[in-house]
């Protein structure tokens, strides 16, 4: 660990954690970004530095890194201390700051953006990397998603080294870009949108799915035998061996529960018993704002974040079924400045219910929305969408930076 860190690199950490808390003193941000892009550049090498010496596991996909890691975060804490990026900093900036924040710190969980994966292997030589999912994300800004499992599939197959890969069974791309390594645990997390992995990615096939399971009739490809699974009935996570979890989450929907089984996979690898480490997941309530509950005005407001279609539909599996939903959408740099993936999402399902609906692109959404046949009100911004909606609970669904907007009206909420 960085006890044995090089003068070069001492003189770097001071400077980063100088600077992470200049940014916090100005309220500029937590100041994971500034103080990882200041340190490494007196010093490199420093992440690989700071993190030599530790069990890190890193967990990437498109959706539900930030929650899993926070899981995987509280599961590992039974057995000792954890460096974490657990405000979503999953760049190697936000990586170094992490790990210099918990200098004796044994352990490291870093949720990893999925494009600076192998910059992360070779860097941090981590015992564990869970794969989530890959689906459409950023359409204007980031690779088709296809073209990013096969570059995973080239990254693991030459700098996964001695890593143990958690991966889920039920996406092809997963699968597909995991199959190059020789130490895989399935995962049955399951996978609601299966727009972006209708054809084999191996041969270009048409997958063809029955219930749970899939396979591509020409090369072969097909779903794993799962050895960790979310359970049929009630809530609980199923081990290799047949044994039941029992869960007693915060966080809302089946994907959550998907998240917590992956997080009860990877730290059973670190050698923490799962019956130890579930009930450790139930002390989890938000994640960076996410699922936060806030009080304004005699509404009470559950955020949810939904950055691409994925996780639009899943939103709307956690929503309650009666109260107002208040959607939100943006489309600034870093939630990609095209819109036209909304009309992926199907929003049917929020038909006879109120709605209403705020953002940047908000008539975007209002074409939408009118398209499916969904009724709705357009609002200027949050204080106008919650007078807009009666007292009680009210559901908030909104993408990246439209969900930072209102997290910063509440006080930037966790």
């Amino acid at each position: 660990m960085s006890a044995n860190l090089t003068p070069r690199a001492k003189f770097a950490t001071t400077l980063l954690r100088t600077a992470a808390a200049l940014s916090r003193a100005t309220g500029r941000g937590d100041g994971s970004v500034i103080g990882g892009r200041v340190g490494l550049i007196v010093e490199p090498r420093l992440l690989e530095l700071l993190a030599e010496g530790r069990h890190v596991v890193l967990i990437s996909g498109t959706n539900g890194k930030t929650t899993t890691t926070r899981f995987t975060t509280a599961a590992i804490e039974a057995i000792g201390k954890v460096a974490t990026n657990s405000f979503g900093a999953n760049m190697p900036t936000g990586h170094t700051t992490a790990l210099a924040k918990a200098p004796k710190a044994e352990y490291a969980a870093l949720e990893c953006d999925e494009h600076y994966l192998g910059q992360l292997l070779d860097a941090a030589s981590p015992k564990v990397v869970a794969l989530l999912n890959l689906s459409r994300d950023q359409l204007d800004r980031a690779m088709e998603v296809t073209a990013l499992a096969a570059k995973w599939r080239q990254t693991l197959q030459t700098s996964a080294g001695q890593s143990t890969i958690v991966a889920n069974a039920d996406d092809p791309l997963i699968v597909w870009a995991a199959s190059v390594c020789q130490r895989v645990v399935w995962v049955a997390a399951g996978q609601s949108w299966t727009a972006d992995s209708a054809i084999c990615p191996n041969c270009g096939s048409h997958l063809d799915r029955f219930g749970e399971f899939w396979r591509c009739t020409n090369c072969g490809l097909n779903r794993p035998s799962p050895q960790w699974s979310v359970a049929q009935e009630g809530e609980a996570v199923v081990g290799p061996d047949g044994r039941r979890y029992e869960l007693n989450l915060q966080l809302p929907g089946r994907v959550n529960r998907a998240n917590a089984a992956t997080a009860l996979a990877v730290a059973s690898l670190f050698g923490v018993d799962p019956a130890q480490a579930a009930p450790r997941l139930s002390e989890v309530a938000s994640v960076a704002g996410r699922y936060a509950k806030v009080e304004r005005e005699g509404r009470q407001l559950r955020l949810l974040l939904a950055k691409n279609p994925a996780g639009w539909l899943e939103s709307f599996d956690m929503i309650e079924p009666n109260p107002p939903v208040v959607l939100s959408l943006n489309a600034r740099e870093v939630d990609g400045f095209d819109t036209s993936w909304i009309y992926d999402v199907d929003f049917t399902s929020l038909a006879g219910r109120k709605v209403v609906v705020t953002g940047d692109r908000r008539t975007d959404l209002a074409v939408r929305l009118e398209v499916d046949g969904v009724d709705f009100i357009v609002v200027d911004d949050i204080r106008a969408a919650i007078a807009a909606v009666p007292p009680g609970q009210v559901e908030v669904v909104a993408n990246y930076t439209a969900f930072q907007d209102i997290r910063a009206e509440f006080n930037r909420v966790n």
